[in-house]
């Protein structure tokens, strides 16, 4: 095939041949016209069909293109590098380089380097026009005496790559978060488990002891559990430390709180429901409880406060281990363990008519009666010592109860049980400050309990001793209130020089003062 330029100049050699025949005769000569006007067409046609070929191609291009002859006058630009630069054809167009850096069009062209030194040249340009970076590159084309004819400079715009790179940082940025959130769960996870299994259930005492042996006894039975108590008195963590050492540990483990949800809403919660069921649902309808705990185990807390419709489904549920959706026909077959929690007399409630008999012994397959802490006095010292730690590490604190302070809490009937320990134990730490001793007086002060009582009756002192101990402290707390034995005096309404000599005798240290100040 003859190329492009080989075509042009055989078309070229048979011009200057037509132009050379001396021939007089008129046809020959009107024949040699139109020949020479019908070649002359040909290569105006080629010749226009090679610039269209290769603007067209050009016009096409993302990136800039650029092109100047060998002594730098621009003779062609694509669409591209106007868009780029802000720069129309007709601005650059047969001008020098030197003479558009003059007129601030642009700045750091490369075009008179790659022409001076013969070679490829790189460089971060700028346009003065719209203010854009571009990342340009020239390239020299040689003609057959080795000099430069040409220069293509390519020009692209730094901004998609600044934006492509920023992205990229976002991303993986993004990716580096999300692996730490995923690996920080992890172990969150792994520290909950350690936790729950080590260090929930708290407690050295006969009753506690009791329970921990029930636990080892049913967690790993796939039977249904039902755990009663008083309100704070652990029923949740019991249930957590079945479920920690059952076959299903690495199974869904879904909480429901019966008295929490609308009786209304509880059974679209517990049992899901089909898309368009009822005005209101979800156009994709809504998994269950039920579903959601699939292979695992489900708490069913308060209990005793769902209603008796609910009741008649659940136990169905119970029997034949299946669901149907609200607004659904199709049973779901699910493999459950079911664990309930109340703080009511399910019983008691049976006799009333506002529980189902055969629910309940559905239920009371295996019962476990948590008691309260009142009936545990031996372990509310440790418990309230973990709990100290637990805040003292939350807080960022290092803060203590002295002994007789831990005696005062053994006397408290604590109605809110372990969640109401946890409770004054956490106020007492925020409220301390860091680097405290927490006093028997003010945790006397917070229950409303008389401190000097207490400790006088745990000493089991005999009756000179106890009232020597009520002056000792009476008179200590008056003189650190008021810093003055005649204030003190006027306030225990007995003379100054009466509380001098007590003081003495008690073994009060009094200064100076305090001792002479009437």
């Amino acid at each position: 095939m003859i190329k492009t330029e080989d075509q042009f100049s055989s078309i070229a050699f048979l011009l200057d041949l037509i132009q050379q025949l001396g021939s007089p005769d008129y046809d020959l000569v009107q024949q040699r016209s139109q020949i020479r006007e019908g070649l002359q067409k040909t290569l105006h046609e080629m010749e226009q069909a090679k610039d269209f070929d290769f603007r067209e191609i050009g016009d096409h291009l993302y990136d800039g293109i650029y092109i100047a002859d060998g002594n730098g006058k621009t003779l062609y630009v694509n669409r591209a590098y106007t868009r780029i630069t802000g720069i129309k054809p007709e601005e650059i167009l047969n001008k020098y380089v030197s003479d558009c850096e003059n007129a601030c069009l642009y700045k750091n062209a490369v075009t008179p380097e790659v022409i001076k030194h013969k070679q490829q040249v790189n460089a971060m340009g700028e346009s003065l026009r719209n203010g854009s970076k571009m990342l340009i590159s020239g390239n020299p084309i040689f003609d057959d005496a080795g000099n430069v004819k040409k220069v293509v400079v390519v020009d692209r715009d730094i901004t998609d790559l600044l934006t492509m790179k920023s992205e990229l940082e976002a991303s993986q940025q993004k990716m580096k978060a999300v692996e730490k959130d995923q690996y920080r769960t992890k172990q969150e996870i792994e520290h909950l488990r350690r936790f729950h299994l080590n260090k929930n259930l708290i407690g050295d005492s006969p009753e506690i002891q009791k329970i921990g042996k029930m636990i080892e006894q049913v967690a790993a039975l796939d039977v249904t559990v039902l755990i009663t108590g008083e309100t704070g008195s652990g029923k949740e963590v019991v249930a957590n430390e079945i479920y920690f050492n059952s076959k299903r540990p690495n199974g869904p483990f879904i909480k429901v709180n019966c008295a929490a949800i609308p009786a209304n809403l509880l059974e679209a919660e517990l049992f899901g429901y089909e898309k368009g069921s009822f005005t209101g649902a979800s156009s994709g309808g809504k998994l269950g409880m039920f579903e959601l705990a699939d292979k695992g185990t489900l708490l069913l807390d308060e209990i005793g406060e769902m209603s008796l419709e609910l009741q008649s489904k659940l136990l169905r549920v119970i029997q034949h281990k299946e669901i149907t959706r609200i607004g659904g026909t199709k049973p779901i077959a699910l493999d459950i363990r079911i664990i309930s929690s109340t703080n009511c007399d399910l019983l008691e409630l049976v006799k009333k008519g506002k529980f189902r008999e055969d629910l309940y012994y559905r239920l009371n397959v295996f019962p476990i009666q948590l008691p309260a802490l009142r009936q545990r006095a031996d372990d509310i010292e440790l418990l309230a010592r973990h709990f100290l730690d637990v805040y003292n590490t939350k807080y960022g604190t290092i803060t203590v109860i002295e002994k007789s302070g831990f005696e005062l809490l053994k006397e408290y009937d604590w109605p809110g049980n372990i969640r109401e320990l946890q409770n004054i134990i956490e106020r007492l730490v925020i409220v301390a400050g860091q680097g405290s001793i927490i006093s028997a007086e003010q945790i006397g002060a917070l229950l409303s309990i008389d401190p000097y009582y207490t400790e006088l009756v745990h000493k089991e002192l005999g009756l000179k001793e106890i009232v020597e101990n009520v002056e000792r402290k009476t008179i200590e707390k008056v003189l650190s209130l008021h810093k003055s034995t005649r204030k003190a005096a006027k306030i225990l309404k007995i003379d100054q020089s009466t509380i001098v000599k007590k003081a003495q005798r008690l073994g009060i240290c009094l200064s100076d003062e305090k001792t002479h100040q009437y």
